[in-house]
């Protein structure tokens, strides 16, 4: 392609920073790109771990993005019920060539009503929240659905990016920008799904998020009683 292809990740209060950090670390490669951080306001915003991070752009002062991007967080629950923020998304994805999110960033998609009727996958912990928002849950680290890009929990962010740079760019500047970062994953343990993990880890994880889940449950009966039938 050619000219500027801007891209737009939103930032919010207590997002989870890898799920934009790790996709901002490939397609800020991309030739002609131009990386917008988004928020209502410029100040500072705080990912849940205390991570400073900076917005550039205000939701006000964004121009028609081709690529948006929704990363995920224990914030997503103030988004999911944002109208400022949902109509934000809407109209960019209206004008978009790519509409995506990583991880829970999927359910903030969802509650903007820009995932009826499409493939999608989020978080595995959140994973069977998206079809009360009116999705079709696929198990996967990247979900291709038209034009939107949906990728699994925080890590699933690199490869859900990658996948996007070859869709834009080709194969060869995807695999061009893989090899610079050095991204090739052999991690120490097969504990990173639900599937592999030992069960008590598993438990573990599952107890110590019992009442994020519990409130995120309510959440989307809420969100998704309020979305247009059909």
């Amino acid at each position: 392609m050619t000219g500027t292809l801007e891209i737009g990740f939103l930032l919010f209060p207590r997002l989870t920073q890898l799920d934009l950090t790790g996709p901002f670390e490939v397609l800020s490669r991309l030739p002609g790109a131009r990386v917008r951080m988004l928020w209502k306001t410029l100040d500072p915003v705080r990912a849940d771990s205390g991570l400073g991070l900076l917005p550039d752009t205000s939701l006000a002062e964004c121009p028609q993005l081709d690529v948006i991007c929704v990363p995920g967080g224990p914030g997503v629950a103030a988004l999911m019920e944002d109208q400022e923020v949902l109509e934000f998304l809407r109209h960019q994805a209206a004008g978009a060539r790519y509409v995506t999110s990583v991880c829970t960033g999927a359910l903030v998609l969802g509650a903007a009503g820009l995932l009826r009727g499409r493939q999608a996958t989020t978080h595995w912990a959140s994973h069977d929240f998206l079809a009360a928002l009116g999705a079709r849950p696929v198990q996967a680290r990247v979900v291709r659905d038209g034009k939107l890009f949906t990728g699994g929990g925080v890590t699933a962010g690199i490869d859900f990016a990658l996948t996007i740079a070859a869709e834009i760019a080709g194969p060869a500047v995807a695999q061009a920008i893989q090899l610079q970062i050095e991204y090739a994953p052999a991690p120490p343990f097969s504990a990173g799904t639900p599937e592999t993990a030992p069960a008590e880890v598993l438990a573990g994880a599952r107890q110590r998020g019992a009442g994020m889940r519990a409130e995120r449950e309510a959440l989307v009966a809420r969100v998704a009683a309020r979305l247009p039938a059909g």
